[in-house]
């Protein structure tokens, strides 16, 4: 039986070949662990310590790693449709002003079971309608997305800053942060929810914002698999002029892909708004909806993809954080350097590894059915 008939398994795909690219970005970084004096086995055991080790620790995992599922899903719905939307740092800024926003003009008013609903209505109407411009100029004016999605985060950069110095800063506030929210615009924290029930948990960051983010797996996988729109989403994604010859409108599909995408994105905001830091503040995004493309890419854009990337990820950053503080040779700045080598193996060299792996994967199947054949 010739190997050229041996269909490659998708387990390879999305199982394998990720799992050989993150091996190599640390491989990669422990060379440079070594370089510089650092056994790269005992950085290991503080990373994966400081991630895991303690129920503080797997709070701050668990938060990171629920922003990364929020952008990581915004980046694969679009990816679906054939758009690279680079936007989800600007998306989820502007998804966590209308939270902010929302919440500074009602929380006097409502109790907190009408402003969560309306405030996730909120991220996701902001987030949408952000998106929804490169979309618009996408479709009907034949404008990139990716060069209109870049300059929208700087766009949404810029007026977040104006808006908080000019607009909604705290009068007599030296820091450009708005008031802090009343009581029922705090989504409850994790440890507190324990603590209803009589259960001790270390304080951190991670709320309820973590199953909001559980729940938009399942509705991801359930539009994206299960509905018409995503079906028309994929056929554009995979073939734009078949799409056309079965009758399905690309435009439409670009500013639907683009829409739910920025909605998505924009529930970044109802973590740290709303979850975490109570009031509007500058630079909350940190860099999740530029690491949200590499999660998708991980993550070959489904939702259990994304989960187990994005955990990898809050991993490497609440890891790495301690990595930093307890090794003195290991900087911030290398921190980020192997995060970087994770997103450049997993991003930019996702396939590098593709032909070799599938290669040895036909060799060691043509070994074995060789025998088989003989006897036969």
């Amino acid at each position: 039986m010739s190997t050229a008939s041996v269909k490659i398994p998708v387990w390879i795909d999305v199982g394998l070949i990720p799992l050989v690219n993150i091996a190599l970005a640390f491989l990669v970084s422990g060379v440079i662990l070594f370089a510089i004096g650092v056994d790269p086995l005992q950085a290991v055991e503080i990373i994966l310590y400081g991630a895991f080790g303690y129920d503080e620790a797997l709070g701050y995992t668990l938060y990171y790693t629920t922003n990364f599922v929020f952008t990581g899903l915004a980046v694969a719905v679009a990816f679906h449709a054939g758009l690279f939307n680079i936007g989800g740092e600007g998306q989820a800024y502007i998804g966590g002003l209308g939270v902010g926003l929302g919440i500074l003009a009602l929380d006097p008013y409502l109790p907190f079971i009408v402003l969560l609903p309306l405030s996730i209505l909120l991220a996701a109407a902001f987030g949408a309608a952000w998106a929804a411009i490169p979309a618009y100029l996408q479709a009907y004016r034949g404008s990139h997305i990716v060069i209109t999605t870049i300059m929208f985060n700087f766009i949404a950069a810029a007026l977040m800053v104006y808006l908080m110095v000019n607009v909604l800063i705290q009068p007599g506030n030296m820091s450009p942060e708005s008031r802090e929210f009343a009581e029922a615009g705090h989504l409850p924290f994790v440890h507190e929810m324990f603590g209803w029930f009589g259960i001790a948990v270390t304080p951190s960051p991670l709320n309820l914002s973590a199953v909001w983010a559980a729940v938009c797996c399942v509705l991801v996988y359930l539009f994206i698999w299960r509905t018409r729109w995503g079906y028309e989403i994929r056929t554009v994604g995979a073939n734009e002029t078949a799409a056309v010859y079965a009758g399905i409108d690309p435009k439409k599909v670009v500013m639907l892909a683009m829409c739910v995408s920025g909605a998505l994105a924009g529930f970044v905001g109802i973590n740290e708004v709303m979850g975490v830091h109570h009031r509007l503040l500058l630079n909350f995004t940190a860099g999740y909806g530029f690491t949200g493309i590499a999660v998708a890419l991980m993550g070959r854009n489904h939702p259990i993809g994304i989960v187990l990337a994005s955990l990898l990820f809050g991993m490497l950053y609440q890891g790495g954080a301690e990595l930093a503080f307890e090794e003195p040779k290991v900087t911030r700045e290398m921190v980020v350097t192997i995060q970087g080598l994770v997103i450049l193996f997993s991003g930019a060299l996702a396939y590098m590894m593709k032909g070799p792996v599938e290669r040895a994967y036909l060799r060691i199947v043509g070994m074995t059915q060789r025998p088989a054949a003989q006897e036969g």
